[in-house]
């Protein structure tokens, strides 16, 4: 145990987009704004900013263009600053805000992408597919998620073939990275452990990250045994912000402080300062009247009253 532990990992910080898009209060683009300037203080290279999906599906996100400029005009250049996008419609309303690096997304669920986006797994890479080559021929990035890879809240447990088969099709789209995500928060130890040899008998886990959810409280454990298969690329939202909105009871992403935490602890390096992450993470939660589902930034604030 702990043996073969990597030296450093990323994260992909994801509250503003994976984390707000599930809240019901509706932030006006100032406090959006303040929230990921702050984060960018905290030393996290990549911040996926926002969605260019249907302002009448996801009001959350009715914004995007505002404010992925007002973000490109006060971040640091070199932050990456991904976006989700649903279609062709999204990525011209992303290219024209100048966005240099998308996220497209499926599943392993045919359920679950109609309730989602309204069609079949298949369909969504035909869709997809338009996406990739338009991106590709403006040299922009792309980064693929696949949602329900441990379980779906419509179908159950789902057939790690059919993972293998999508997380290969994003590639084959051209993406640089697949974030495995487990949606619902359903996955445990054993089962991560084994999914995850099979990925990585398949495809470079260094071109793979993981998403888990804590709706279960299994989400660091999850991220434990996936730094032990050697995979260092993780998401992962201030706060412990976020779900789905597709997934009734799927509470939020596993929180970045719990995973600073978890990586102080084992020696791994990982560039966030915490107290600058605590700083952005009281602030929106300030801001949605809310508390936080991360143990560590809870135990933290507790301390503080």
């Amino acid at each position: 145990m702990f043996k073969s532990l990597p030296s450093k990992v990323r994260i992909v910080e994801v509250g503003p987009r994976d984390g707000l898009q599930n809240e019901k209060e509706i932030l006006p683009l100032e406090d959006k704004l303040e929230y990921i300037k702050l984060l960018s203080k905290t030393g996290l290279d990549t911040i996926e900013v926002t969605s260019f999906v249907s302002p009448k599906a996801i009001p959350q996100m009715g914004d995007a263009n505002e404010l992925f400029k007002a973000v490109d005009q006060s971040l640091n250049k070199d932050i990456n600053k991904p976006c989700l996008v649903p279609n062709l419609k999204g990525l011209e309303a992303a290219m024209e805000s100048g966005v240099s690096e998308i996220s497209l997304f499926s599943a392993t669920s045919d359920s679950f992408t109609k309730k989602n986006i309204n069609c079949t797994v298949e369909e969504s890479f035909n869709r997809m597919g338009e996406v990739a080559k338009i991106a590709q021929d403006n040299k922009i990035k792309m980064r693929g998620y696949v949602s329900t890879a441990f379980g779906c809240p419509y179908e159950g447990e789902v057939s790690v073939d059919k993972l293998l088969e999508v997380v290969k099709r994003f590639f084959n789209l051209g993406v640089y990275e697949v974030s495995v995500g487990d949606t619902i928060g359903v996955a445990t130890p054993k089962q991560v452990d084994s999914i995850l040899k099979r990925l990585s008998s398949e495809f470079d886990k260094n071109k793979l990250a993981m998403h888990f959810h804590d709706t279960r409280g299994m989400a660091v454990t999850n991220v434990l045994v996936s730094l032990e298969n050697g995979y260092s690329v993780f998401d992962a939202s201030s706060g412990g912000l976020g779900g789905c909105p597709y997934a009734k009871g799927a509470s939020g992403n596993v929180g970045t402080e719990d995973l600073i935490y978890l990586f102080d602890s084992l020696g791994i390096e990982h560039g966030v300062d915490m107290k600058a992450l605590v700083d952005a993470s009281k602030f929106i939660l300030e801001k949605l009247n809310k508390s936080t589902t991360s143990k560590y930034l809870k135990a933290l604030l507790s301390n503080e009253k």
